[in-house]
Formats: C-alpha cells, structure tokens, sequence
C-alpha cells in the first residue's frame, strides 16, 4: 500500500485495504468509498487516470404483480398524485420516473408453464420459457457483459427472500444464457464474505472483527488524507462493523436456506432485506461492481407478512379471488395487496435514501446509479403481462425526473433506452425490443 500512497499524487479509486486472517490466512478484501483524495478539484472525475465516475445499474424485482387501483397514478406529467403504495417514494419524487402502459409480449407466446413461467422469463429476457428456465439473457447479465466493467466482480446477484417454491424461473431474475441461472446470494453472511473476504471463525464468533485483518493498512492509510476524508474513512468502516455485528446477531436459522419442501413462511424478512441492501451499497460505492440485480420476492411468492399482520393467507392466495385467502374476493383483500406492495416500495425507498446519502465526487451514488424497479405481472388477479407499471430512479445518464408517463412499447424497448443512455453498453438489440423507448432520458 505504502508504494499507492503519495501525498504527491491522487489516491487511486481501485485501493483497497487488504489483509489476512490470523487463522486461515485467508485474504480480507475492504473497498474503499468514494474520498475526496480520489477526484479532480471539481469532483466530476476521478483524478487517478482522470477516468470519469462510472455509473451503476440496478436491476430491482418483486413478485406476484400490484394493485393497479393503489399503485398507478391517475394524473401523467410532474403534477401527478402519490398514490398509497408510492407514497414511500414521496421525498425521491425527483430522483424517479414511474412509468405505465408497458407490454411484455413474449409472455404471451405459446409454450409450457403458466402465467407466471412466462412473464417472468419474457421481462428478465425479452424470450419465452423454455419448460427449465429463461430462454436467454437476462438484461443485468447483458449490460455487464457489453461494458466490461474493470471491477472485481462483473455483477452481483442478491436476494432477500428464502422462499423455495416453484422452478428454477420462479426462484432466479438473472440469466447468463439459455437455462443458465444466475441464483441470487440470499444469506447476508455469505454475501459478507463475498466481499470482504473467505470467513474467519474468529470474527464470525464475534471475537474479533474482519476489521482486525486491515489494521496497518488503515493506519497507514489515514495518515496520507485529510480531515474530510478520515471522517468519511471512519463512518465507512464503522459502518461495515456495524452489518458485521447485525449479521453476526442473526438467529443460526438464517445462515442456510431451507429445504425445497419447508412451508415458505417469512423469517424477518424487513431485517435481511435492510443488510442486503446495505452490502449492495457497499459493493457499488466501493467500485467492486457496477451491475446488480436485487429480488426482493420471488415470482409467484407465497408467503405471509407476520410483521404487516397478514398470515391468514399468503401472498399468491391474496392476488387471486378464488376462496383461497379471506376477503380477498373484496375491498379488504384490495387493501391487503395495497399494503404489501406499499412494504415493496419502502424496501426501495431505503435502498434510495442509502445511495443519496452516500456521497461521490461531487454529488452522490444516486446520482451515477440507474435503478429499475418491476414485477412479473401488472394487475395481479389478472396477470397482465400488457400495462406493465415500472419505475426507473436515478440520476445516471440524465434520466427525466420528477413525472409519470403512460406510455406504449416494451419493457425491452425501456431495457434499451436504460442500457444505452445511463450505462452506455452501445445495445442495437435486446429480444421483444424494436426501438429505445422515448422520453426517458434527457437529449
């Protein structure tokens, strides 16, 4: 580290404090955030190569469709009203576009699975199901590929639910291929040590931290920045301890999944979902990888939200009006859909409020991130797959912010636009496209 460190030049944006366990020698891997040591004097570029800051996407999912009454609003433009489920997004109104009207036709091709094996693959990849698995690419997968990202990690894939129901399509978002699943990494310790590092038992058993391993590197760190950055150094590195700790205090039911036969009820779910996104945060500050995709819920979920007071039924049982949850054929199985999706947008919500607080050059990672929320169906009892509701957040490559727009075209057409204008992958083609979908992003 000593040779990276010169007062005389720019911090690189690529350092890392490294380290091994005392026990295994295995190596400790903490990336840094974003110092002020990094960037040229206007903080719009990193000083070190003087390589513009690279920007992120997010692909975001939840499953089983909404409650159009609750979810869409009524008004198009900047002057619209937050309806009930997006009334967390209320103080994001200008980091987001929400966007309505969007078809997914290869779902509606003909083939094997239900409504759910079909959309699911038709919005991950533009193809239809093939009876195993998605029937291409997923859009995450083909941005990573296309940019070649000098990062440690091409993407990563990160998951909140446990949930085992269902087939390979219901359980994964991302494709590298042809029935090549991406599975996303749902244990918070496991994807801890994926970033930071093989497990040590000594900090695991929280009689150390993986903080311990990077000791010298810190001190001599410090010693080359300013007080702007030894503050930001410290909240960063208090903060990595402080998900150490909280996954260390996790229940030992939560560090495996169940088999494929448990009954799919939620543990803490709110409690994973927080860590999860608080790693995803580390992982793109830190520059370990520029793409990720984040299920929140599975296709075709069902479970039970213990700590929204619904167990009576579960999620699938309350998109559907055949007897299976109670009320659900009237307003209060309405209001209950109303209610989980609003959870959905909350957990999206936090993972905004964590990017814009996370300073970058001269602004934040919200701002150099492209985020794109959606779920397999639109109205949930019907399972449309035509009238999709998206929402697209972030500043990267000048996203229009601040309005709903009711718009035609596909979600592929959306991908394109996304992956052109906010990543700059240079896509000409992406299946069930024909045209980057207009209005989107600033000319």
């Amino acid at each position: 580290m000593s040779s990276v460190l010169n007062k005389s030049r720019a911090l690189s944006r690529r350092l890392f404090l490294r380290g091994v366990t005392a026990m295994t020698q295995a190596p400790v891997w903490i990336g840094l955030p974003p110092l002020a040591a990094m960037f040229n004097s206007s903080g719009t570029a990193y000083a070190a190569g003087a390589k513009q800051i690279p920007n992120r996407f997010v692909l975001w999912f939840n499953g089983n469709g909404i409650t159009e009454r609750y979810w869409i609003p009524s008004e198009t433009g900047a002057d619209y009203t937050m309806t009930p489920c997006l009334s967390p997004l209320a103080r994001f109104r200008n980091d987001i576009h929400i966007v309505t009207g969007l078809d997914n036709p290869a779902a509606r091709l003909p083939g094997p699975g239900n409504d759910h094996h079909r959309s699911m693959s038709a919005l991950m990849t533009g193809t239809q199901f093939t009876g195993r698995g998605a029937g291409g690419a997923s859009i995450d997968h083909v941005i990573a590929a296309k940019i070649d990202a000098d990062t440690r990690f091409r993407s990563l894939q990160i998951g909140v639910s446990q949930e085992s129901f269902g087939e390979s399509i219901q359980r994964n978002m991302s494709w590298a291929g042809l029935d090549r699943a991406l599975p996303p990494e749902m244990i918070p310790a496991k994807l801890f040590d994926r970033l930071f590092g093989a497990r040590d038992s000594g900090w695991i058993d929280r009689k150390k931290s993986v903080l311990d391993a990077v000791q010298q590197d810190t001190a001599v760190l410090r010693k080359e920045l300013g007080s702007e950055d030894k503050t930001r150094l410290d909240e960063h590195l208090s903060s990595i301890r402080d998900v150490e700790r909280a996954i260390a205090s996790l229940p030992p039911q939560y560090h495996k999944v169940d088999a494929p036969d448990f009954d799919g009820d939620m543990k803490d779910w709110p409690r994973i979902a927080r860590l999860q996104s608080e790693l995803l945060v580390h992982a793109l500050a830190s520059g370990q990888t520029r793409v990720a995709s984040y299920m929140l819920t599975k296709c075709q979920g069902l479970t039970r939200f213990p700590w929204l007071g619904y167990t009576a039924a579960r999620h699938h049982d309350y998109t559907h009006r055949d007897g299976k949850a109670p009320g659900a054929d009237g307003p209060d199985g309405a209001r209950i859909m109303r209610d989980i999706c609003r959870w959905h947008v909350e957990e999206f919500a936090w993972l905004l409020g964590r990017m814009k607080t996370t300073p970058e050059g001269e602004g934040n990672l919200l701002d150099h991130t492209s985020l794109v929320f959606l779920h397999e169906h639109a109205e949930a009892n019907d399972h449309k797959n035509n009238g999709l509701s998206l929402i697209v957040a972030g500043h990267a490559g000048g996203l229009q912010t601040g309005i709903h727009t009711r718009t035609t075209g596909t979600t592929a057409d959306l991908y394109l636009a996304v992956a052109n204008h906010a990543m700059d992958a240079k896509l000409t083609s992406f299946p069930s496209a024909s045209r980057e979908l207009s209005g989107l992003f600033r000319s």
